[in-house]
């Protein structure tokens, strides 16, 4: 079943919602977050009028893949309208009596319904992917008792939580999100970026097309909360912090995304990790968070109890971490004991190799994929060639296809390598990093090298080419590092610097430690 058609709107072809899916997707979000629909018990009876659409034009919108949709929203062309007028009156008898019933919906109180309660506490029984363990049960609890407190009396607060890759932050933040909904709050899951919050739904919901439409509302982006009234939220739970900026593309009301989280919730989680700043524009930090705070009259909670270290990636082990950060030259070099680390990293000198070994290890499960940083050219999405990334020995391959916001768990995207944007927050059993020639080694200074220069001149996003040089290095290593510590069993490598992949084998060889 598709939600999405291609249709000539706007002057031009473009990738956009079936119209009966729209319909019906609107419908659920009013039924599922109205108080006033739910306690007047308001019929919402969606449907679709195409008043440009002509009967032979829209026979596409009538195949079998849309039936799911269709039938929950009836379509109608711009030659039925005696048929829509038919519909309208099978659910209007009469109006409010008032005369103003769309007003009091589009302003009353946002309450989850009992359904969507119902629908987001079965999703989540016996998902093994949602269980909470550890520091975030601790934390869990304590987020539970703020949320209490700010209820009773009505005063804003926030909480920072720290955690490295693998400690699970985006499990906690989903385990509260259903928490407080079963509570009838208005809590809202909240990333920038769209794959985290894709991705997630996709493993709520499972093969349940229409579970994910009731779900769908309580993932979102910070983009528009500059218009969010004060407290419109019970609660944010903001994911991946770090990557929050001053204003979105096109939000032309924006001003600081991390002022704007606080202001639209009366309790905000930040979920957060500094070293995965990854852009120049990225400007979550705890001390922007503590400062708005601040601003907005929000106590904060930062403590030792806040910060997350229990590794559910990287096989369970802060020593990959640390082993990873030794070989970027992050911070001090230290010692690693691998003699408990069972983790699988291997370096290759072929990516084909590479990648027939993640392609094996992916029919399995479906949990292996192929990453890469800024250095290569989008090529196919810029329409000059078929590929993107061509490295040794004929090795070529697409960038993840934009239209594909599931690449992460899309059965059929494993052929396509991952940019930063879109492995960011999610997790793997197998990961496969490209590093390209923004990072090599010097073996005379015994130096990792970053270089800007390499970045690719189709990369808009990330200003590191024209960052200053300390910046620029920080953020290429931020970016691999996010990026070598995505696998929760093992990471393969490939360089194309040749001296990167031995001065990588060197400090496995010590210990034995590659295949």
């Amino acid at each position: 079943m598709l939600h999405s058609v291609r249709a000539f709107t706007g002057g031009a072809y473009r990738i956009v919602n079936h119209p009966s899916y729209q319909a019906y997707a609107y419908a659920t979000f009013i039924k599922n977050s109205s108080e006033q629909v739910q306690d007047d018990h308001i019929g919402i009876w969606p449907c679709a009028y195409l008043h440009n659409c002509d009967p032979v034009t829209r026979e596409p919108l009538d195949d079998e893949i849309y039936r799911l949709w269709y039938e929950e929203a009836p379509l109608f062309a711009k030659t039925q309208a005696l048929k829509l007028r038919s519909f309208i009156k099978q659910f209007i008898s009469k109006k409010s009596s008032s005369g103003d019933l769309l007003f009091k919906i589009d302003n009353g109180r946002i309450k989850p319904s009992k359904a969507l309660q119902d629908c987001i506490v079965s999703l989540m029984k016996g998902n093994k992917e949602f269980i909470l363990l550890d520091d975030q049960a601790v934390v869990f609890d304590m987020c539970k008792k703020i949320m209490d407190q700010c209820r009773k009396d009505m005063k804003k607060r926030t909480i920072i939580v720290q955690g490295g890759p693998g400690t699970w932050k985006s499990v906690l933040a989903v385990n509260l999100l259903k928490e407080f909904i079963v509570k009838g709050l208005n809590a809202s899951y909240c990333t920038k970026n769209s794959a985290p919050r894709e991705a997630y739904q996709r493993l709520l919901a499972k093969s349940d097309l229409k579970a994910q439409v009731n779900i769908k509302q309580l993932f979102r982006s910070p983009f528009a909360l500059c218009n969010a009234a004060p407290n419109f939220y019970d609660c944010l739970l903001v994911d991946e912090a770090h990557r929050l900026v001053a204003k979105m593309y096109g939000d032309w009301n924006g001003e600081k995304q991390i002022k704007e989280c606080i202001n639209a919730s009366l309790f905000t989680v930040f979920l957060i990790d500094e070293d995965q700043q990854i852009t120049t524009k990225d400007i979550g930090s705890i001390a922007e968070i503590k400062k708005w705070a601040s601003a907005l009259g929000s106590h904060v909670t930062m403590n030792p109890e806040t910060v997350l270290h229990s590794q559910f990636r990287c096989n369970g082990s802060d020593q990959y971490i640390q082993y990873v950060n030794n070989l970027l030259q992050i911070g001090e070099y230290v010692d690693i004991d691998f003699e408990d680390l069972h983790f699988d990293i291997r370096v290759f000198d072929d990516p084909n190799e590479m990648r027939d070994e993640l392609r094996r290890i992916n029919q399995v499960n479906n949990k292996a994929r192929m990453v890469a940083g800024y250095c290569y050219d989008w090529d196919v999405k810029n329409n000059r060639g078929d590929y993107d990334i061509f490295l040794k020995n004929g090795f070529k391959a697409q960038w993840n296809l934009a239209a594909d916001k599931i690449w992460a768990i899309n059965p059929k995207s494993f052929e396509q390598v991952g940019c930063i944007h879109t492995a960011q927050g999610l997790e793997f059993d197998y990961v496969g990093v490209l590093i390209g020639n923004d990072l090599r080694y010097d073996p005379v200074e015994g130096k990792v090298i970053t270089d800007k220069t390499k970045i690719s001149k189709d990369d808009n996003s990330s200003g590191i080419r024209t960052a200053p040089d300390a910046v620029a290095a920080r953020l290429i290593k931020n970016t691999y590092k996010t990026l070598l510590t995505r696998g929760q069993k093992g990471c393969f490598i490939y360089c194309e610097d040749e001296a990167l992949a031995a001065y990588i084998r060197s400090l496995l060889w010590k210990k034995g430690m590659e295949h």
